[in-house]
């Protein structure tokens, strides 16, 4: 059965099946990044920890380096961790609602096809409108 071929009410389950994937995808590599930046400024926490009091300190701004207090580096780069990880969780708890209410299409999809196979003449009850007998 071809694409075209689906009951309306089918097609737009497939439909709303294909976004939700495209979301729950476009979440995951949000979430990877982050946790990659989060991954590079530990490491930058920790060299900066190793260096001495005296030792020169460099931050980018923009395409150039620039002399910084280690200190201050530090903060910054502590405060960028931790927005970073509030960020992981939120998008965490985004991406299990998404797969949530993937499940309940890819349900809500299969209880449909149960149905045209079984002869049914549409959609089971409450899986959305049934089409109108001629």
């Amino acid at each position: 059965m071809s694409e075209q071929e689906l009951p309306p009410w089918l097609r737009e389950q497939v439909s709303r099946l294909q976004q939700l994937q495209q979301n729950l995808q476009a979440i995951m590599m949000q979430k990877q990044q982050l946790e990659v930046e989060t991954v590079e400024t530990d490491r930058a926490l920790e060299e900066l920890k190793k260096a001495g009091p005296d030792d020169a300190v460099y931050k980018n701004a923009g395409s150039v380096l620039v002399k910084a207090k280690k200190e201050d580096v530090i903060k910054e780069l502590e405060e960028k961790k931790e927005l970073s990880n509030t960020r992981v969780m939120v998008l965490g708890k985004q991406e299990a609602r998404v797969k949530e209410n993937l499940k309940e299409v890819e349900n809500k999809i299969n209880e449909m096809i149960r149905g045209m196979q079984g002869g049914a003449p549409g959609p089971s009850a409450g899986a959305g409108p049934k089409p109108k007998a001629e």
